[in-house]
């Protein structure tokens, strides 16, 4: 079997950076006495591709003729939807590493909801601003991590895992996913809930929705106003799923809520965005998923799954055209 190691530059890095980032130096080891690996510009007798960030996207009529013999794609990254549906049309298998990508988002959407519930992205600003007492107001209305009740938006990988990670705090979590069943959440320990009531109940709300036609803009000027005084939206989802400006309207009218946004709908936000001018907003750029070696996590998962594969087994992180539909 033969395996080759494809991608493109992504976010200002190479092919090559990417691509060795994912697979580190053990991995490529492992992978090279599994398969016999193809130097680059072999695709077509590839069984098997290796990829990361920037993987190609070609249209269903060239996969046959640019990847005749090809088995599966592994893929050391989070979300397949801007290149899958067209691979799993021609009957190639797809696998994600993205449960594992989940791990370190999940571990910062965790941190930020406890740092939130203490009051701790304002007050850290109000100080520095030279208002100790300003910054203590704010720190006094906070409500803790004791009872409070906190929303989850989706419970797919990531907020699945966020919710087991808030399970070491005594925390009221309400859950909005359509697709969660009373079973289900019974065995998380979670409440179902709908939008309105998460956002009008909820000290702190984290959106973990998956990206699909239904999620865009869902997030509004209706839920955002309705949050308490001192809220705190945070985002680590998506930023289309935002309206952006009905976001920027709530927390103007009311200075106490803040909105933590680690994604947006453009990236990098513009110079002139009210994002940025707003005090309440804490902006960071798009960190929560997998850094330095947190990433080769993913390629080692892709080693994995292929093993798995060839011994005759179910690899974990399959991707089907109907989970595409429901799937961040």
């Amino acid at each position: 079997m033969n395996g080759i190691f494809l991608t493109a530059p992504f976010n200002g890095l190479s092919a090559d950076r990417l691509l060795a980032q994912a697979y580190d130096e053990e991995t490529r080891s492992e992978l090279e006495r599994l398969l016999t690996m193809l130097p680059p510009g072999r695709a077509d007798e590839a069984d098997f591709i290796f990829s990361t960030w920037g993987m190609p996207c070609p249209n269903r009529g060239e996969i046959p003729r640019a990847f005749p013999r090809l088995r599966a794609v592994f893929y050391a990254a989070g979300t397949v939807q801007s290149f899958a549906r067209p691979f799993l049309e021609c009957g190639v298998r797809v696998f994600s590493a993205a449960q594992v990508n989940a791990v370190p988002v999940a571990e910062y959407a965790a941190a930020q909801i406890v740092l939130a519930n203490k009051g701790f992205f304002q007050a850290a600003r109000r100080y520095a601003a030279g208002g100790w007492s300003d910054a203590r107001a704010h720190y006094d209305r906070a409500p803790g991590n004791y009872g409070t009740a906190v929303g989850v938006l989706g419970a797919g990988a990531i907020g699945s895992r966020v919710i087991a990670l808030l399970k070491a705090y005594r925390l009221r979590v309400l859950v909005f996913d359509p697709f969660l069943s009373g079973e289900r959440a019974a065995g998380l320990g979670v409440e179902r809930a709908d939008l309105a009531t998460v956002f009008r109940t909820c000290a702190v709300v984290s959106n973990h929705l998956a990206d699909n036609a239904q999620t865009r803009k869902l997030l509004n000027y209706a839920l955002f106003s309705s949050m308490p005084p001192h809220a705190v939206f945070l985002n680590t989802g998506r930023g289309a799923q935002v309206a952006e400006a009905d976001l920027v309207r709530a927390l103007t009218e009311e200075p106490g809520r803040t909105a933590v946004l680690d994604v947006t709908a453009e990236e990098p936000v513009a110079p002139d965005s009210p994002l940025r001018a707003l005090p309440n907003i804490i902006l960071t750029p798009h960190i929560a998923g997998s850094a330095a070696g947190e990433i080769a996590r993913m390629g080692r998962f892709s080693l994995e799954a292929c093993r798995a594969l060839l011994a005759g087994g179910q690899p974990a992180g399959e991707v089907t055209l109907a989970q595409l539909d429901t799937m961040a």
